[in-house]
Protein backbone atom coordinates (compact mmCIF):
# COMPACT_ATOMS: atom_id res chain seq x y z
CA UNK A 1 0.00 0.00 0.00
CA UNK A 2 2.79 2.46 1.06
CA UNK A 3 4.69 1.68 -2.47
CA UNK A 4 1.27 2.29 -4.33
CA UNK A 5 0.69 6.13 -2.21
CA UNK A 6 4.00 6.69 -3.05
CA UNK A 7 3.60 5.98 -6.59
CA UNK A 8 0.67 7.77 -6.95
CA UNK A 9 1.95 11.12 -4.97
CA UNK A 10 4.88 10.84 -7.69
CA UNK A 11 2.66 10.48 -10.30
CA UNK A 12 0.81 13.63 -9.73
CA UNK A 13 3.63 15.50 -9.09
CA UNK A 14 4.97 15.21 -12.60
CA UNK A 15 2.63 17.46 -14.06
CA UNK A 16 3.10 20.35 -11.33
CA UNK A 17 6.79 20.07 -11.65
CA UNK A 18 6.34 20.03 -15.79
CA UNK A 19 4.12 23.13 -15.73
CA UNK A 20 6.92 24.94 -13.39
CA UNK A 21 9.67 24.75 -15.89
CA UNK A 22 11.83 27.83 -15.96
CA UNK A 23 11.27 30.19 -19.08
CA UNK A 24 14.19 31.35 -20.55
CA UNK A 25 15.16 33.84 -23.44
CA UNK A 26 17.15 32.17 -26.72
CA UNK A 27 18.78 33.58 -29.47
CA UNK A 28 20.68 33.48 -32.30
CA UNK A 29 23.96 32.39 -31.91
CA UNK A 30 25.17 35.23 -34.65
CA UNK A 31 23.68 37.77 -33.24
CA UNK A 32 27.02 38.23 -30.83
CA UNK A 33 25.37 38.09 -27.46
CA UNK A 34 25.70 35.91 -24.70
CA UNK A 35 23.63 37.66 -22.16
CA UNK A 36 21.20 40.17 -21.27
CA UNK A 37 19.80 41.57 -18.51
CA UNK A 38 16.14 42.21 -17.52
CA UNK A 39 16.46 45.57 -18.13
CA UNK A 40 17.20 44.93 -21.72
CA UNK A 41 14.85 42.44 -22.23
CA UNK A 42 12.31 44.27 -20.68
CA UNK A 43 13.00 47.30 -23.11
CA UNK A 44 12.98 44.78 -26.31
CA UNK A 45 10.14 43.59 -25.67
CA UNK A 46 7.65 46.61 -25.06
CA UNK A 47 9.98 48.42 -27.98
CA UNK A 48 11.66 50.88 -26.73
CA UNK A 49 15.19 49.26 -27.58
CA UNK A 50 15.23 48.03 -31.72
CA UNK A 51 19.54 46.86 -31.46
CA UNK A 52 20.66 44.44 -29.50
CA UNK A 53 24.24 45.50 -27.43
CA UNK A 54 25.82 43.86 -30.27
CA UNK A 55 24.03 46.36 -33.09
CA UNK A 56 21.94 43.48 -34.69
CA UNK A 57 18.48 44.78 -34.94
CA UNK A 58 15.87 42.80 -32.60
CA UNK A 59 13.47 41.18 -33.68
CA UNK A 60 11.28 39.97 -30.30
CA UNK A 61 8.97 37.44 -30.97
CA UNK A 62 5.82 36.42 -29.06
CA UNK A 63 3.63 33.47 -28.08
CA UNK A 64 -0.25 33.46 -29.08
CA UNK A 65 -2.02 35.02 -25.91
CA UNK A 66 -3.98 31.92 -25.66
CA UNK A 67 -0.70 30.24 -24.41
CA UNK A 68 -0.02 30.47 -20.80
CA UNK A 69 3.68 30.67 -21.20
CA UNK A 70 3.34 34.15 -23.00
CA UNK A 71 1.20 35.31 -19.58
CA UNK A 72 4.04 34.04 -17.24
CA UNK A 73 6.29 35.79 -19.68
CA UNK A 74 4.75 39.38 -19.33
CA UNK A 75 3.88 38.34 -15.42
CA UNK A 76 7.37 37.43 -14.47
CA UNK A 77 9.32 40.06 -16.84
CA UNK A 78 7.10 43.29 -15.81
CA UNK A 79 5.05 42.33 -13.01
CA UNK A 80 1.73 43.11 -15.92
CA UNK A 81 -0.82 40.91 -17.30
CA UNK A 82 -2.13 40.14 -20.58
CA UNK A 83 -4.86 42.40 -21.05
CA UNK A 84 -2.34 45.75 -19.43
CA UNK A 85 0.24 44.24 -22.33
CA UNK A 86 -2.33 43.87 -24.60
CA UNK A 87 -3.70 47.65 -23.98
CA UNK A 88 0.02 48.88 -24.21
CA UNK A 89 1.05 47.84 -27.52
CA UNK A 90 -2.66 49.16 -28.59
CA UNK A 91 -1.81 52.54 -27.84
CA UNK A 92 1.59 52.14 -29.04
CA UNK A 93 -0.17 51.13 -32.88
CA UNK A 94 -2.36 54.12 -32.67
CA UNK A 95 0.21 56.69 -31.94
CA UNK A 96 2.36 55.02 -34.85
CA UNK A 97 5.23 54.69 -32.60
CA UNK A 98 6.61 51.08 -33.06
CA UNK A 99 4.73 47.61 -33.77
CA UNK A 100 4.64 44.77 -31.39
CA UNK A 101 6.77 41.54 -31.41
CA UNK A 102 5.73 39.24 -34.37
CA UNK A 103 3.68 36.37 -33.57
CA UNK A 104 4.91 32.71 -33.54
CA UNK A 105 2.05 29.94 -33.43
CA UNK A 106 3.77 27.68 -31.11
CA UNK A 107 7.22 27.31 -29.01
CA UNK A 108 8.72 24.65 -31.81
CA UNK A 109 8.10 27.54 -34.64
CA UNK A 110 9.60 30.48 -32.33
CA UNK A 111 12.76 28.33 -31.84
CA UNK A 112 12.80 27.67 -35.76
CA UNK A 113 12.27 31.63 -35.93
CA UNK A 114 15.04 32.06 -33.54
CA UNK A 115 17.54 29.57 -35.02
CA UNK A 116 16.96 31.21 -38.46
CA UNK A 117 17.28 34.84 -38.18
CA UNK A 118 20.53 36.60 -36.41
CA UNK A 119 18.68 39.26 -34.38
CA UNK A 120 15.26 37.12 -33.09
CA UNK A 121 14.63 36.33 -29.11
CA UNK A 122 11.97 34.54 -28.21
CA UNK A 123 10.59 33.32 -24.86
CA UNK A 124 10.80 29.53 -24.11
CA UNK A 125 10.73 26.78 -21.73
CA UNK A 126 13.95 25.88 -20.77
CA UNK A 127 13.79 22.08 -22.55
CA UNK A 128 12.66 23.97 -25.89
CA UNK A 129 15.91 25.66 -25.73
CA UNK A 130 18.00 23.27 -27.71
CA UNK A 131 21.71 23.61 -30.06
CA UNK A 132 20.32 25.95 -32.52
CA UNK A 133 19.92 28.72 -29.92
CA UNK A 134 21.81 29.85 -27.05
CA UNK A 135 19.78 30.98 -23.75
CA UNK A 136 20.67 34.71 -22.81
CA UNK A 137 18.07 35.09 -19.80
CA UNK A 138 16.31 33.41 -17.37
CA UNK A 139 13.06 34.48 -15.64
CA UNK A 140 12.97 33.76 -12.16
CA UNK A 141 10.01 31.85 -11.17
Amino acid sequence: MRAFISLLILFLALPLSAAAADLVLIANPKAGIAHLTQDDVTNIYLGRYRRLTSGVTAEPIDLPNESEFKARFYRQLVSKSLPEINAYWSRLIFAGKTQPPQLAGSAEEAVRMVARRPGALAYVERPHADARVVVVFELAN
